[in-house]
């Protein structure tokens, strides 16, 4: 189990942060720790870490890419040892996404999802989604999957423009 943010070393701190720095694989536009999937590193041991990550679904793809480029960055900060260990519990909820997370989301063309508030909570059945090319709530689910488990496609009804929205979960 990863320790608390306030019971983490300086150096556990640090690497949290860069692990949190890497670019989701299929969002690239945010970071992990924008995305809220890295839960924290644990130190070992010297030059032994543990990350925790839990993925925005059970079975997403790119958890192993997730881990793999993780490994990678840390090992060219000095962490010769570097273990990934995938978290189902807690799991991950759209709440987990960051501020800046939702707003590059946004102006990468992807509807964000709804903040629900810490801890999550229930998510309504009927969610009004802007569009966000021009911000019009008139617009029409065409696909509960888009290029990711994770999205939907939806087309917008005043600019008739298609794009992805990011499920809340």
């Amino acid at each position: 189990m990863v320790t608390a943010p306030a019971e983490r070393t300086p150096l556990e701190r640090r690497l949290t942060e860069l692990a949190g720095s890497v670019p989701d694989p299929e969002l690239p536009m945010v970071t992990l720790a924008e995305l809220g999937v890295v839960r924290g590193v644990r130190s070992l041991g010297p030059g032994r870490v543990e990350v925790e990550l839990t993925p925005t679904y059970t079975g997403c793809p790119a958890i192993e890419t997730m881990a793999a480029d993780i490994e990678q960055l840390l090992s060219e900060h000095g962490v010769p040892e570097v273990s990934v260990r995938v978290a189902l519990a807690p799991a991950w909820s759209t709440a987990d996404i960051t501020a800046d997370g939702r707003r590059k989301l946004a102006e990468a063309g992807i509807a964000p999802p709804r903040p629900t508030g810490p801890g999550g909570g229930p998510v309504p059945v009927q969610l009004a989604v802007r569009c966000p090319q021009c911000g019009s709530t008139e617009t029409t689910l065409l696909s509960r999957f888009s290029s990711t488990a994770c999205k939907a496609l939806r087309r917008c009804e005043s600019c008739r423009e298609p794009f992805d929205h990011f499920k809340e979960l």
